[in-house]
């Protein structure tokens, strides 16, 4: 499978690398069946954060986050990091290169629709 994936939030698109786990590897498995959108919202300043709807397997470690990581957290939710923090979490990819300023403009404030991929939109 492909070791990227993209992530769409109004009319940007990032391109994400995965990480090299199981999780992530479950997350590529569930993306090759269709585009996954799903309704992100802020959490603690740092993060947009969803409901996958349905729960991965776990890789969980204590990591800190920078902007731009795709996190798995408690098996079931996906998270966007604009921010840091310190956790025990499963990084599902990476957007590399990307600044918190460039994630906020995508992001906006509140409640936004995300759309993941295989294919660039």
């Amino acid at each position: 499978m492909r070791d990227i994936f993209y992530i769409t939030a109004g009319n940007t698109t990032f391109q994400a690398e995965f990480a090299g786990n199981s999780s992530a590897e479950a997350f590529k498995a569930l993306l090759a069946k269709g585009d996954l959108t799903i309704t992100m919202s802020d959490y603690g300043n740092f993060e947009k954060v969803g409901n996958l709807g349905t729960t991965l397997p776990r890789n969980d470690r204590q990591i800190t986050t920078s902007p731009g990581d795709i996190i798995l957290y408690q098996g079931n939710s996906i998270t966007i990091y604009y921010d840091t923090n310190t956790w025990s979490f499963t990084r599902l990819g990476k957007i590399n290169g990307v600044t918190r300023e460039q994630l906020l403009a995508a992001l906006g404030k509140g409640s936004i629709r995300v759309t993941f991929s295989l294919e660039r939109p």
